[in-house]
């Protein structure tokens, strides 16, 4: 599990590609390397990885073809940067929302907003029906980040980003056109299922 509070990013040094997957060895900062072993799940843009070997600071992760198909990771070429964060520990302090790293599709960046002290990042999701897991100062994940939504307009919803998360993570470098991968909250997503499901049955 996870919190959306991205800790830093980390620069993929090499890629091997494999048959229907793909290994990306990455370059972890040192002060995220403390307790990490073979086995651990580190989230890469929001999604959960295991890591697979350790070689220093040299740390490797299984890409499954559903992860390349479905996130933006099979995008990526060796130089490139994603957002890091290690799986949360029971006991400290969760800044964000719970998320369980399962991305559920991408969205294409449609518009950015800069201002003197803030920046607002227009998407689109790909379909309607995601749409209503998308609520106005609700939780979404974007590229693991949690964040609040601003406003909401058809397939299109914005967030407000501050200075701290242009500058812990990697939101911020993004332009028009380029694809995030979403994670929507899980709470919000129980509650309009349950809600549909009983509407369902009583219209039955």
């Amino acid at each position: 599990m996870f919190t959306g509070i991205v800790q830093g990013t980390a620069q993929i040094k090499a890629i091997t590609e494999g048959t229907n997957f793909r290994t990306h060895v990455v370059e972890m900062p040192q002060e995220m390397l403390k307790g990490l072993q073979i086995g651990a799940s580190v989230a890469h843009n929001g999604v959960c990885l295991t890591v697979t070997k350790i070689q220093d600071n040299l740390v490797s992760f299984d890409l499954m073809q559903e992860t390349l198909k479905i996130t933006n990771l099979g995008k990526l070429k060796t130089g490139d940067f994603v957002n890091i964060e290690r799986a949360m520990q029971m006991g400290t302090e969760i800044g964000g929302h719970i998320l369980s790293g399962h991305v559920y599709c991408t969205a294409d960046i449609v518009e950015r907003l800069p201002s003197e002290n803030n920046l607002q990042i227009w998407f689109q999701l790909p379909n309607q029906d995601m749409m209503k897991y998308v609520l106005t100062k609700g939780f979404i994940a974007v590229d693991g980040i949690s964040l609040t939504i601003g406003e909401v307009h058809e397939q299109r919803f914005c967030v407000n980003l501050i200075p701290e998360t242009i500058h812990r993570t990697l939101i911020g470098k993004k332009e028009v056109g380029e694809k995030v991968n979403i994670e929507i909250d899980p709470q919000t997503q129980a509650i309009v299922d349950t809600v549909e499901r009983y509407l369902a049955q009583k219209e039955a």
